[in-house]
């Protein structure tokens, strides 16, 4: 593995210990510092808004200034975001909290885009392996992230939860000092004005239908994980009043189930094509729908999650690594910004949801509505596959 692709892997453990630290608490902070319990989910749900307003920023900077100098530059933001996230929660200000939960998630915008420089580091029919290492990571980042945070949360007496955002301080902080030591690929070192408005016109490159069929996969396999997710410390731990170290499990068994499959899921694609892995990933999330139907035990979350988790991984890095495969190497820019800010905001609209929802209907209901989602991702998957027969 090369050095590019290491630094991202070791970045990505850290930096990403942002979104299970704000998955796992921020809804449970949220529920204590609010009276309005519908907008529990709203930091959780701002993280991800504030991923999706700042993609095609990411890319762009990154664009004018190199991966290197903006992985930088985010790590810095979202270290000084988790440090006032901190500060929200010790002065138990709702607002405050909520906006710094969206400064985080636009630090993530800038972790998301390490995918691509992974691919990047290696050559095309390499990236669905180096993605997979990448995401790798992720477990890591999951049980570093909830198990220091679960451990930390009484760090400061009286104040629960600030000691978790401090300890995150200082995670953000560490990809700034790994990737201080990132080389950025010499094609990316372009005159970048020029490389940013050159190739087809944007229209061109979304309607091609292996660019819709990866988005599709991405997106809505992204909406229904976050809003499902999302969801899941409230259902478990306020409603059904599971344990928080049971609710820390299972989330972090589901970010498990994420990222583990990455070890086979590159081999699978090269193996089987995009197309029927995503097939493979929809029965998954149809499982986790299914499971729903159950009495809502400790058990059943877990199985539940696992599956959420597998069908992610199968369909987001099957669309992450096929989308790869539908730009020119100076039109990749604006595609990976269009594609990043499809996928996640529609991801941001399924976490927005998910607290209304959950409050007004239940964990049967919310698992139901996802259906439609999977029809779309299966039906754009078929489209392609035939247009491409033509």
């Amino acid at each position: 593995m090369n050095k590019n692709l290491w630094l991202l892997t070791l970045s990505q453990v850290f930096g990403f210990t942002a979104a299970t630290i704000t998955v796992f608490l921020s809804g449970i902070i949220g529920s204590q510092i609010t009276s309005i319990k519908s907008l529990s989910t709203l930091p959780t749900a701002l993280s991800v808004v504030g991923t999706a307003i700042c993609t095609i920023f990411a890319a762009k900077i990154m664009s004018k200034i190199g991966r290197r100098l903006g992985f930088i530059f985010a790590s810095f933001g979202s270290s000084v975001s988790s440090l006032l996230a901190a500060f929200a929660i010790y002065q138990q200000n709702f607002i405050l909290f909520c906006i710094s939960c969206l400064i985080i998630g636009m630090g993530l915008a800038f972790i998301h885009q390490y995918r691509f420089a992974a691919a990047e580091s290696v050559e095309k029919e390499k990236a669905p392996k180096a993605i997979s290492i990448l995401m790798l990571a992720g477990i890591v980042a999951a049980f570093l992230g909830i198990t220091s945070a679960n451990y930390t949360k009484n760090l400061i007496p009286d104040h629960l939860y600030v000691g978790s955002y401090l300890l995150l301080t200082a995670f953000s902080f560490m990809p700034a000092i790994l990737l201080f030591f990132y080389k950025n690929n010499e094609k990316t070192k372009m005159d970048l004005n020029n490389k940013y408005s050159s190739g087809r016109r944007l229209f061109e490159i979304i309607f091609q239908p292996r660019f819709l069929q990866a988005v599709t996969a991405a997106a809505f396999a992204y909406a229904v994980m976050s809003f499902l997710m999302t969801a899941t410390p409230i259902s478990m731990h306020v409603m059904e009043k599971i344990s928080l170290e049971k609710t820390g499990l299972v989330l972090q068994f589901h970010v498990a189930a994420m990222f583990l499959p990455s070890l086979i899921t590159g081999n699978l694609i090269k193996k089987f094509g995009h197309s029927n892995v995503m097939y493979m990933g929809v029965l998954f999330l149809v499982v986790t729908i299914v499971l729903s139907l159950f009495e809502q035990t400790y058990a059943n979350y877990m199985v539940a999650l696992i599956f959420l988790g597998l069908g992610w991984n199968f369909l987001f890095i099957s669309g992450t690594s096929l989308v790869v495969l539908t730009y020119k190497e100076e039109e990749k820019f604006r595609a990976q910004g269009i594609n990043d800010l499809i996928v996640f905001s529609i991801m941001a609209l399924g976490s927005l949801s998910a607290g209304v929802l959950l409050s007004l209907t239940s964990w049967k209901t919310m698992n139901l509505t996802c259906i439609p989602f999977l029809v779309l991702i299966v039906y754009s998957t078929f489209r392609a596959d035939i247009l491409s027969k033509k």
